[in-house]
């Protein structure tokens, strides 16, 4: 397949770039040119075969896109969320899979390390990872206990100066190139803690998800432990309970709402350009009355989100943000870019199905950002929750 161009030109209708600092510009740009340069004229073939690009870890790493956010002294980048924010907006724009990867890495691995770990274990596990040496997963998920992660079956039992680690987890995002897998599993008094997992330790596999629709250029696998032989320094010593694990999903569904809209403006782009050229009854098809209309509701749709995400960002700097309040933005952001690559597939016609565009890919993806990390109904019901105060979980 001939790689085409990337002419992504980004949308800003109320001129938001003036609420950005000249660095955050500057982080947005750097992104923006390595996505146009490396993602975009390779990432329809590796879609198309379903293989993970893997020259993008190291690649990322050297970017400064795995955990941003991470203090330098253990090779993250001290920057702040609005930047951080801003790198998986335009990693997303180029595919869900690559800003997937970011991520993982950096909220669900190397953050957990960084809060619940000791000094030991920020020290050895996440300058590796930050450079992209290492690539790292997340494991939470299980195949019966998804949206209600408090009933998993994933254990440990006590064995000298180790554990013993039994179960497994299910669509875990990079898992089958991880070197590291920071796990999620019951301890003997029935606590949920964290343990890092190598590679290579006995008993532990990844093996690969095949068969996927969506993020096909992302790798999806299972993790299995069998009778895994863990040292007790790996266990993350300062957190006990789903809050461990909550915690890091509240970061990576931060940076899913910016991801996400990334991948909205890049169907309203695309879609806006075909507008212009594609001609039928003698004139462009962008001057028909439906197709403005389409368009006019996606730009508006963008400018919601990027100004509910900026204030996110600024809530996330000044450390007054809550769960609830991103769960809204990820659910938000992943509404309005599924219904926006729809819109911009019909504009598009027929062409909008193959793979000379991104729209079709995004909106695979998008079936995929939609559910993981909370699922649409589940972040609906947190702000359910939040303005009752009742529980309708239960």
């Amino acid at each position: 397949m001939a790689a085409k161009t990337d002419l992504f030109q980004s949308p800003d209708y109320y001129l938001l770039d003036d609420l950005l600092t000249e660095e955050q510009k500057l982080i947005r740009e750097s992104v923006r040119g390595y996505v146009k340069k490396e993602i975009s004229p390779i990432i329809e073939d590796y879609a198309q075969r379903a293989e993970f690009p893997q020259q993008i870890v190291r690649q990322l790493g050297e970017l400064g896109c795995f955990g941003p956010t991470i203090p330098e002294e253990y090779g993250g980048g001290g920057l702040d969320y609005i930047s951080y924010g801003l790198m998986m907006q335009e990693l997303e724009r180029g595919d869900s899979g690559i800003r997937s990867t970011a991520s993982v890495q950096g909220s669900l691995v190397m953050f957990p390390i960084y809060e619940y770990g000791n000094e030991e274990q920020r020290k050895k596990y996440l300058p590796k990872l930050a450079s992209g040496e290492w690539l790292g997963c997340f494991g939470l998920t299980e195949p019966d206990h998804g949206s209600n992660p408090a009933g998993m079956l994933t254990r440990y039992k006590q064995d000298g100066d180790y554990v013993i680690l039994n179960g497994s987890k299910m669509w875990i995002s990079n898992a089958p190139f991880a070197q590291v897998a920071v796990v999620w599993a019951k301890d003997d008094e029935d606590d949920i803690r964290g343990i890092i997992v190598e590679r290579g330790m006995k008993g532990f596999t990844t093996p690969t998800t095949h068969g996927k629709w969506s993020l096909r250029a992302s790798a999806t696998g299972e993790l299995v432990f069998d009778h895994v032989k863990v040292p007790k320094e790996n266990i993350l010593p300062k957190v006990k309970g789903l809050k461990g694990p909550l915690s890091c999903l509240t970061k990576a569904r931060y940076g899913i709402a910016w991801g996400a809209i990334g991948a909205a403006m890049d169907c309203y782009d695309t879609a806006l350009r075909y507008s212009k050229e594609r001609i039928q009854f003698d004139r462009p098809i962008g001057g028909f009355q439906l197709q403005q209309k389409k368009l006019a509701e996606m730009i508006t749709e963008i400018t919601k989100a990027q100004l509910l995400n900026w204030r996110l960002g600024v809530l996330a700097n000044e450390k007054k943000v809550t769960p609830a309040q991103v769960s809204m933005a990820k659910r938000n952001a992943c509404e309005i870019a599924a219904d926006i690559a729809r819109d911009a597939r019909q504009i598009l016609g027929g062409m909008g199905i193959t793979g000379e565009y991104s729209i079709m890919r995004h909106m695979m993806n998008m079936e995929s950002v939609i559910t993981y990390e909370g699922t649409h109904d589940v972040h609906l019901l947190i702000t359910g929750m939040d303005i009752t105060g009742m529980n309708a979980f239960k």
